[in-house]
């Protein structure tokens, strides 16, 4: 990984980095940040838009996927258009049902907390989204298809499961599976790299659960570190699937600028047509940050890490086996039609070399024995969550009415959007 030292690059240096642009001050905050918001933050800074690249950036042709990256965005749905699981079996679920305990996430729409049931004790993770956020940002599609994924992984043991969601005039709410075992990057952060069985481990739980989504025509896009949790035994849980793409053909292809930008594959950046291979190549990404601490191509200079993705040679240090390194090389071919994973998708990647240790059958069963434990005592146990997270105090409003601000005009234009967001499953779905 090449050094970029403050006196080969004066124009940009830490201090007026942080205090022009708050985009590369830490590489820890900066991850937490999604694409839009950071093309938001760079759009409005006129010292970073005099960069050539970061002006390549910003003149993005309008993407097919107008309701992600807000370019000619339509208004919202009309209630023909919303997903319809017809009557739901739990109707009357309202936020008064929970007790919620701690703030665990924040994303751009909301919060996630720690909840729990005030009639079973039972403990959850209920996302609560602000619907009008969402309308500002002409959202709501990408909110609903978000749910829609979450109701196709209750068969795979590495998704988070969706047990129910609701609404009430001015939030969205999801009710989810909690995981209290930390998100890898919160582990990688502490240790800076794991050894290569530990991270084929995680690598494999990765794919497998990469695999099943492809299975469903579902397409990641998204995958990092930060959406990549451990459960209290160890094993991986994959979360926030509101950059998924539906309805993707195995020879079938999207266009939408999106993804976190240190794990940007190189036709994304290119403006291309991708495919599947897309979250073949972010998996490329994590292994290799499990292994080396940092992604492949990262520089604190956004410009010059979209530089070192396109044209930028892959380069692996001596300390890592000949699978593993075969295996990177593979996954971060820039070239998409030579990806491993290209022609068989998942079947590639689970019959590589690298993977021969990993019994499939057994993973997928949990039978495999985590090569890290959390020690989680129980459900009250946060010592895994980040305490920017945990020490901000609950916010009153989570179960209350909506802010005197939203309007009745508001409201009512919130409720219509979201028709058919509620759910809960089926008697016949625990069966």
């Amino acid at each position: 990984m090449t050094v970029i030292t403050e006196a080969e690059k004066p124009a940009l240096t830490y201090s007026k980095a942080r205090g022009l642009v708050g985009l590369v001050s830490a590489f820890m905050k900066q991850r937490r940040m999604g694409l839009n918001d950071f093309i938001q933050r760079l759009a409005t800074n006129s010292y970073a838009c005099k960069h050539p690249e970061v002006q390549s950036i910003l003149n993005l042709s309008p993407p097919q996927d107008a309701e992600l990256m807000n370019a000619n965005p339509s208004p919202p749905s009309s209630p023909s258009q919303q997903i319809n699981l017809g009557p739901s079996s739990n109707p009357s679920a309202k936020p008064s049902d929970f007790h919620f305990l701690k703030v665990i996430g924040k994303g751009s729409f909301g919060k996630v907390l720690l909840a729990r049931h005030r009639s079973d004790d039972q403990f959850y993770a209920v996302k609560v989204l602000q619907k009008k956020a969402i309308l500002k940002k002409k959202e709501e599609k990408h909110i609903m298809s978000e749910r829609n994924v979450l109701l196709k992984n209750v068969k795979h043991p590495f998704l988070v499961g969706l047990h129910y969601s609701f609404q009430t005039a001015d939030k969205l709410y999801f009710v989810l599976d909690y995981i209290n075992g930390g998100e890898l990057f919160y582990h990688l952060q502490r240790e800076r790299c794991f050894l290569e069985p530990r991270a084929r481990f995680y690598a494999a739980e990765i794919a497998s659960a990469l695999g099943y989504l492809h299975s469903l025509n579902i397409v990641y896009r998204d995958l990092k570190p930060e959406n990549i949790l451990l459960d209290s035994q160890g094993h991986i849980i994959l979360t926030d699937f509101g950059l998924c793409k539906e309805n993707i053909e195995p020879n079938g292809t999207t266009s939408t600028f999106c993804g976190t930008p240190e794990y940007l594959a190189p036709e994304v950046l290119h403006k291309q047509p991708y495919d599947r291979t897309v979250d073949w190549w972010c998996l490329g990404a994590v292994l290799y940050e499990m292994l080396y601490g940092l992604p492949p191509f990262y520089s604190r200079n956004t410009a010059e890490m979209y530089d070192n993705i396109l044209n930028k040679p892959l380069q692996l240090k001596p300390n890592i086996s000949n699978a593993a390194r075969n295996l990177l090389e593979g996954l971060l071919q820039k070239d998409r039609t030579k990806r491993l994973g290209c022609t068989d998708d998942f079947i590639e990647i689970k019959n590589h070399v690298f993977f021969s240790p990993i019994n499939w059958d057994e993973l997928n069963a949990k039978k495999i024995t985590p090569p890290f434990n959390p020690n989680v005592t129980g459900p009250n146990d946060l010592r895994h969550f980040d305490p920017e997270f945990t020490d901000e105090p609950v916010p009153s409003s989570i179960g209350c009415s909506p802010d005197s601000a939203l309007c009745t005009a508001s409201i009512k234009e919130a409720a219509e959007a979201f028709v058919g967001f509620s759910y809960a499953p089926s008697m016949d779905s625990y069966l």
